[in-house]
């Protein structure tokens, strides 16, 4: 779904299975599955809400779903001097649930596992990442199908709940489809949220844990209601692709969210959209075009605003889009600043204020000191603009 870690780990999902709506097939109970034997393929809060609703599954309907085997890729090193090791999340569930598990980083050479000498017959990848290759699809009987937190085909990608947000939708929805052996998310959708889906919750404010907390069970429920009406097993029936009025659905990408995403334009942006994608993205960030002192070469140094920025009401003075002002005092080598922060301005006559930045290979500190320490060495500002205690930036970010 994204590059960016969930701020904060969703530690259990209450899942009602029966909570979500039966899906009306006029084959549902006459259609025959051979016992299951599938090959669970997922990673974060979201894959483990569906895992640990398919084991309960599982352990009701042993003879049905005979067994599980978990596939993730394997803890990898981060942070500086990549001393930390940082593991999968569902690993450790699907050791907590005494399932097998299997760590890869690609398909290629593997084989699935033959539980007790019998193949794999069906393939589920829930906010997994890797592609399935055809290979692996083609060795299981029912092939496979995947969860996603949208209404198909609108936000196909790996950052639909992202997407949504930054949309400003006010409802989203879950699909059940069948994996594609060429592109993701371009199966046959096999159910979907009833249109126009269900509400999301302070949709102005909401971010995207609090999203996942809401689609996960929603899209676990599905899975398993698909399961148990063997919606995997041909002939397969794709759900309507257009509304009721006859539209068709709409169709809007939700690409990997990548650093440039949260590369503050000022010259665009307007501080509304300033501070949804904050609040979506995480810490927005510019590159500061910065003059040497002595050599008068010109090089690129990017800071990271570390804390959330604010509209400010009533600035004593207008600032134009990515104009900087900080407290005068921030270059100068004394620990106290009369005004720890950064006053910016934005395209729609606003001025956002953050407190906290972080230059690139150091740490946090008060924005205005962040910046007034290039002031020493560095020409940033025109010490000849200098109004009631504050410092402007030479030109904008």
């Amino acid at each position: 779904m994204s590059p960016f870690r969930t701020p904060k780990r969703l530690s259990h999902f209450r899942l009602s299975i029966f909570r979500y709506p039966l899906l009306t097939r006029s084959y549902a109970i006459t259609k025959v599955s051979d016992p299951l034997r599938i090959l669970f393929c997922g990673s974060d809060d979201f894959s483990i809400a569906s895992l640990k609703a398919l084991h309960h599954e599982h352990k009701s309907q042993p003879d049905f779903i005979k067994s599980i085997d978990v596939v993730c890729k394997p803890a990898k090193r981060v942070g500086r001097g990549l001393k930390k090791v940082r593991e999968v999340p569902i690993a450790e569930t699907a050791r907590e649930l005494s399932l097998p598990l299997h760590q890869i980083n690609t398909f290629t050479g593997w084989q699935p596992p033959r539980p007790e000498a019998e193949a794999i017959n069906l393939i589920v990848t829930v906010s997994f990442g890797l592609f399935v290759p055809s290979r692996i699809l083609k060795g299981a009987k029912y092939g496979g199908l995947n969860v996603h937190p949208s209404l198909l085909p609108d936000f196909r990608g790996s950052a639909p709940l992202h997407h949504a947000l930054l949309a400003g939708c006010t409802r989203t929805g879950v699909s059940l489809q069948t994996l594609h052996d060429k592109h993701f998310d371009h199966g046959i959708v096999l159910a979907r949220t009833p249109l126009p889906g269900f509400q999301i919750p302070n949709h102005d404010g909401a971010t995207v844990p609090e999203l996942l907390s809401l689609v996960a069970p929603k899209g676990a429920d599905m899975l398993v209601q698909g399961i148990r009406e063997r919606l995997y097993v041909p002939p397969l029936q794709e759900v309507q692709q257009q509304t009721e009025d006859g539209n068709k659905l709409l169709t809007r990408p939700a690409p990997k969210i990548v650093p440039d995403d949260r590369h503050i334009d000022w010259g665009s942006w307007t501080s509304e959209t300033i501070l949804r994608k904050q609040r979506i993205l995480g810490s927005l960030w510019n590159t500061l075009s910065v003059m040497e002192t002595h050599s008068q070469r010109t090089h690129h140094k990017r800071i990271i605003w570390s804390s959330s920025f604010q509209k400010v009401a009533n600035f004593p003075k207008p600032l134009s889009p990515g104009q900087i002002r900080i407290s005068a005092d921030a270059s100068t080598s004394g620990q106290g600043i009369n005004d720890p922060r950064v006053y910016v301005g934005t395209t729609d006559g606003q001025v956002l204020r953050t407190e906290m930045a972080k230059l690139e290979s150091e740490r946090a500190q008060p924005a205005a000191r962040a910046l007034g320490n290039l002031v020493k060495s560095e020409l940033v500002f025109d010490p000849a603009i200098e109004e009631s205690g504050y410092l402007n930036f030479k030109g904008t970010l």
